[in-house]
């Protein structure tokens, strides 16, 4: 189901998904209001929500949508104004499954593809799950659409899924002996919910070593996502600085559109900002954060791979592992796409697939000197 106020961006949207051989357009809509009128009759698997529409906005429509189909997948779709990317932070909060930021125009060809490409692959994966997993049992008690994005993703953290049981069987590493001195973490789809409940709950680690995230997300997003990290952990959060030196106590987030990676700088490490292709499709990527920590923290890196769509992440995570690091992954369950953390998972790299509650408990121990 698309809802934009305006026809062209519709029209555009409708002609991608009517191309694609896996999906089809259920409905094409004006306003939030019409989406929630016909919500029950339509019955989508996923919906495509504009923020700024007449009658009822975005924001507004999104949690009586929820309330009529709670299983709705909704992508939250916006220009990328500082605005916007803090509405679109609320509507994760409020039971979005992502966001999207549409291109200024559509006569920017580059914007245009990029933003066809992501479009469709945040509905196909996300819209698959949903169709793996099956509509949620009438009896099964409702989260609260209001309650904060961590709390959700924790109570999800205690469900089973379908895959749960292939799990067992694939290959885990042992953890390193080596006493890790650095936290790197790559996310990408459903990442920031899983993120704000990672970082809640590790104050004592970032306390004692550097913590640097890779989060793919466009820019001006990732300011925001810097503010809420700081706000969760009460630890100092921003957005990495080119050149600036590493210190523990700190979380560093790559801006939107850079890689970052880290350097030597003496007996320090500091930060380098790169401006280079996309890597695996995205920028920031995981991979040149993950590589570039051999160099400066060799075997002493621990990794966490949390949900996410793609591969991005586990070639990186190999490295560290081949130089003496470890890996964690976020299980399938608790994941909202798992392909980052099942690539990995897959690749046989990881001592740990956990689900997202159990991440930063463990993390905890293990930078205790627990490596069981």
């Amino acid at each position: 189901m698309v809802v934009d106020d305006s026809v062209v961006i519709r029209g555009m949207i409708s002609r991608w998904i009517g191309a694609e051989p896996d999906m089809e357009v259920a409905a094409s809509l004006r306003t939030g209001l019409d989406a929630v009128n016909q919500i029950e009759r339509i019955n989508p698997d996923v919906a495509v929500l504009d923020i700024e529409m007449p009658e009822l906005d975005g924001i507004s429509a999104l949690p009586q949508l929820l309330a009529k189909k709670r299983d709705l997948i909704i992508i939250m779709a916006s220009t990328l104004t500082r605005r916007n990317a803090e509405i679109s932070f609320k509507a994760l909060s409020l039971g979005a499954s992502d966001y999207i930021p549409k291109p200024e125009s559509t006569r920017e060809a580059s914007a245009a593809e990029t933003f066809h490409h992501d479009l469709i692959e945040k509905i196909r994966h996300l819209g698959a799950k949903v169709r793996r997993t099956g509509p949620a049992p009438a009896s099964a008690p409702a989260s609260s659409p209001s309650a904060p994005a961590h709390d959700r993703v924790r109570e999800a953290a205690t469900r089973p899924a379908a895959g749960a049981a292939a799990q067992i069987q694939l290959t885990r590493r042992p953890f390193s002996t080596l006493a890790p001195r650095v936290l790197l973490i790559g996310s990408s789809t459903g990442g920031p919910q899983a993120l704000m409940s990672l970082v809640a709950d590790i104050g004592s680690l970032i306390d004692r070593v550097p913590v640097l995230i890779t989060q793919h997300m466009p820019p001006t997003f990732t300011t925001i996502l810097a503010e809420h990290l700081a706000r969760t952990s009460r630890r100092p959060a921003h957005e990495a600085v080119d050149g600036e030196i590493v210190k523990a106590g700190r979380i560093y987030l790559a801006p939107g559109g850079l890689h970052m990676r880290v350097v030597r700088h003496g007996a320090d490490a500091a930060i380098a900002l790169d401006d280079g292709p996309p890597v695996n499709f995205c920028k920031p990527a995981v991979d040149p954060l993950f590589t570039s920590a051999i160099d400066v923290w060799q075997g002493g890196i621990m990794s966490v791979i949390l949900t996410g769509m793609g591969s991005d992440g586990m070639r990186g995570g190999k490295e560290i592992v081949a130089a003496g690091g470890s890996v964690i992954a976020q299980d399938e369950a608790t994941s909202v796409v798992w392909g980052m953390p099942g690539a990995a998972a897959h690749a046989g790299i990881c001592a740990a697939i956990l689900p997202l509650n159990q991440i930063a408990p463990k993390l905890v121990r293990v930078f205790s000197g627990d490596r069981s």
